[in-house]
């Protein structure tokens, strides 16, 4: 993810001045090495000193004094040595859960979530809110009442650790009205709204925005299956499915954020005199399955639990699987020869026994096509679940203040 002159901002206003970018000097340098030391960490789990330097490139006692000084300022903490081996006992080195929070946000259609994330990607509290469709006002004070809750719940001595409010949300919160059987004007309150700036007033707290499927995508890539799978097409079965890309371990969002937008693929040829095809969003949505199990007089919220898979919702389950997985299908295998990904990883904020439904009827939808003159990518289950949109906001603000980037030598702005 690069880090724009905002997000770098916001390290400052944060208060975290340890780590605040600067020139291209000596301090921008060691600045840099802390932030590759934090991010072995992170990566890979607590690590003695010696072997952060391997795996760094760094030298040992550059680590050392590394170490200290982010042990000094509450980022890091030393465990129990390790013993039994030749040669003096070796003290591993992890992140401190208390050395930093974020608070993730996820504005859906048919949800709000909000969480509270600590440095070790532990979320401390989580809020969650049902509604047929999104009420600005009402929204907005949900969110602002939860994080005063959380600022709240933390000791006094760690509230100034909170770095930053992420924010994951559609892009357009007001398309599609028609499909989703809102009424004009009630989607078109989102139309002239800053979501970020909005909340930014409401809270105090910087903000950073981000697409909803492109915030789960970063979930994934930081916490799930992309930390082994460095480049692929993300697929996220929501009220409306969504998706991202992305090539050699980095978000790709192409020239107007739009790299990865999997719904509004067509799924079939538009015919001379016809209309335009449909979008995959339309047959491969919980949206779909909301209007089956409406259509046969069932709970319409099912879509997003576990009574999905369980009588009388399972029939119509099993159906919508079969259609989306189609799709789906169509979609993979057409990137599969734009893009030659390593994999394709598919999660959803449904349950993951209908999660692990959808996926068995798309290995099945897959071996229908013909994968002659190109390689077939493996499909994989997402791992992060419901949570990736509201998870992935709240990692934008601790890899804008602690990730490695080059950005990090260039001064910022006036």
């Amino acid at each position: 993810m690069q880090q724009s002159s905002r997000s770098a901002a916001i390290s400052q206003e944060a208060g975290a001045d340890n780590l605040r970018p600067r020139g291209s000097n000596q301090t921008g340098m060691r600045q840099f090495n802390e932030r590759v030391v934090l991010q072995a960490i992170r990566l890979h789990g607590s690590l003695p000193k010696a072997d952060l330097a391997r795996l760094t490139t760094l030298s040992t006692q550059t680590v050392a004094l590394i170490i200290a000084r982010l042990h000094d300022d509450g980022l890091v903490m030393k465990l129990e040595p390790l013993r039994g081996k030749i040669g003096q006992p070796s003290v591993p080195i992890a992140l401190r859960p208390d050395g930093a929070f974020s608070i993730g946000v996820k504005i859906g259609r048919r949800s709000l979530d909000v969480l509270l994330l600590d440095f070790a990607n532990t979320v401390r509290m989580r809020y969650s809110e049902a509604y047929a469709f999104p009420a600005p006002d009402t929204v907005f004070q949900a969110i602002a009442e939860q994080v005063r809750a959380m600022q709240a719940a933390l000791a006094p001595e760690l509230r100034s650790r909170i770095l930053g409010i992420g924010v994951a949300a559609p892009l357009s919160l007001d398309s599609w009205q028609e499909l989703m059987g809102v009424a004009p004007a009630q989607g078109s309150s989102w139309r002239q709204l800053d979501i970020a700036r909005r909340i930014e007033a409401d809270t105090g707290l910087p903000v950073m925005f981000a697409k909803d499927t492109a915030a789960a995508c970063v979930a994934e890539l930081v916490a799930g299956r992309g930390r082994s799978i460095k480049s692929f097409l993300y697929l996220f079965v929501d009220t409306f499915i969504g998706g991202g890309l992305v090539i050699d371990s980095n978000l790709y969002a192409g020239l107007h954020g739009n790299a990865g937008a999997i719904g509004s693929l067509p799924v079939g040829v538009a015919a001379p005199g016809g209309g335009a095809p449909a979008q995959l969003l339309s047959t491969a949505s919980l949206l779909g399955l909301e209007r089956l199990y409406q259509a046969a007089g069932l709970d319409p919220a099912a879509a997003y639990d576990e009574r999905a898979t369980q009588a009388p919702w399972a029939e119509h389950s099993v159906r919508w699987a079969s259609q989306a997985a189609g799709a789906i299908a169509m979609v993979v295998t057409s990137a599969s020869c734009m893009l030659d990904p390593e994999g394709v990883i598919v999660d959803g904020s449904c349950s993951r026994a209908l999660l692990e439904l959808l996926m068995a009827a798309l290995g099945d939808a897959l071996e229908r096509y013909n994968w002659e003159g190109v390689q077939r990518p493996p499909v994989h289950a997402g791992t992060i679940g419901s949570d990736a949109r509201a998870l992935g906001g709240a990692l934008l603000p601790l890899y804008a203040n602690f990730a490695p980037d080059p950005e990090l030598f260039l001064k910022l702005e006036a």
